[in-house]
This record gives structure tokens, sequence and C-alpha cells, in this order.
């Protein structure tokens, strides 16, 4: 991974390096112009090509775009070369949004610049270049990995018992079977119990049905789940 900053008051015309303006029919904040956007994404694009590389994929980062999700940071790991643009002001002319690829969100919320959400979309992105993790496999077991929109399961380290609280059994068993089924079905408890909103019944298994059975006849009573 490498990174390459632009500043878009390189790309302005006038002494003041002006890269905002007033609305056009009033209102509070500033509006980017659009004259520099276009003029940095012209001139990434001919960088990224003269060096042999692909064109970039250009984003614009703004609460209006689509929320990222990690099905598309795995789509988006597969490109040689992305253009994160951060959004300030208000807005960046509309006119000018149509330059881009792609609009993402990183959450429903407001930040002051699009730099802190350029951060989050780029080491997500990082996460899944190989080597770039001390276990490979790591990232593949990530919550919402593989297409799924379900959050990972608890884990726990050494010691054994902290506090009075224990270790699962099942996960000091050795059982690589019953660990699989376990871990399973706690992240799919944990997804229901956080974020019923993202599990969606019709996806799981019969097998995942079973898993849960299992695990409330065997685990559930012996363990804390406040």
């Amino acid at each position: 991974m490498e990174f390459d900053i632009i500043n878009l008051r390189d790309f302005t015309t006038d002494r003041h390096r002006t890269v905002d303006d007033y609305p056009y029919g009033g209102g509070c904040g500033m509006v980017m112009k659009p004259e520099p956007v276009k003029r940095a994404l012209d001139f990434a694009a001919d960088k990224s090509l003269s060096s042999g590389a692909a064109k970039p994929v250009s984003i614009y980062l703004t609460p209006q775009g689509r929320l990222l999700k990690q099905k598309s940071v795995e789509e988006l790991s597969r490109k040689e070369h992305i253009l994160l643009f951060c959004g300030h002001y208000e807005d960046i002319d509309h006119r000018a949004r149509k330059l881009f690829d792609l609009e993402i969100s990183v959450g429903d919320y407001v930040l002051s610049g699009g730099e802190p959400a350029a951060a989050v979309l780029a080491d997500a992105l990082v996460r899944k270049i190989p080597g770039s993790l001390g276990n490979p496999e790591s990232s593949e077991e990530d919550s919402f990995s593989g297409g799924e929109t379900l959050f990972d399961c608890p884990h726990y380290t050494r010691p054994p018992e902290w506090e009075n609280k224990k270790v699962p059994e099942v996960l000091l068993n050795g059982d690589h079977k019953k660990i699989t089924a376990y871990r399973r079905a706690r992240a799919i408890i944990n997804t229901m119990k956080v974020r019923p909103d993202l599990l969606k019944m019709e996806e799981l298994s019969e097998d995942d049905f079973k898993i849960l059975k299992q695990y409330f006849l065997n685990y559930h009573e012996s363990e804390d789940q406040s």
C-alpha cells in the first residue's frame, strides 16, 4: 500500500487558492467549487495512467453516500488504485459529484471533514492485503466477512479464570468441531442481542438452528450473558 496526498488548493487559479464559495440560493455554509475538483481528479488519473497503473476508482466520502459495508471493502480491495476525496464544508458543487465512481459514507453522522472517513476506509482496505496481518486468516474471520451480516463471536485468552469468571469449558477441551459450533452459535446470538436488524433469519441454515438448540441445551445456563 502506498499513499499519495493531493492538495485541492494546488488546482486553483486565483492568488488566494480558493476552493469554496457561497451557495446559490442562500443558506449557511460554503460549497466546494467544481473546477478544482475536476482538475485534481484529472491530475490523479493522468498520473496513474502515465505510471502504467490503472485509472483510479474515485470515491467521494460523504454522509449522503452508500453506507460502507464489508462486502464493499472486499470488492474495493481487489482494485489497483483508489482515490479518496475528502469532503468539506456543506458539500461539493453537485455537478462535480457526477465525476466520481462511488459515494461512500462511514456512518449516519456528520464529521468536520472527510479525512477520518478516508482513514477508516483505508484501514479496512489495508487489512485485506496479504501479509498486512500477523495471521492471514484473521481478516477472513472478522465480523461481516464472507458476505455475512453477523458479528464475530466473543473471544477469550489467559488466564482461564479472572475475577471469578471462567472461560467457557468448550473452548478448553480441544474438540474443534464443538468449538466451531459454539462460536457460530455465539456469533448469531451476539448479533441478535446487539444488532437484531442485521440478522436475517431466512439466511440461517438448518444446521444453524441445530447449533443454536445445542447451545441453549448445553452452555446457556452456565454462562454469564450480561
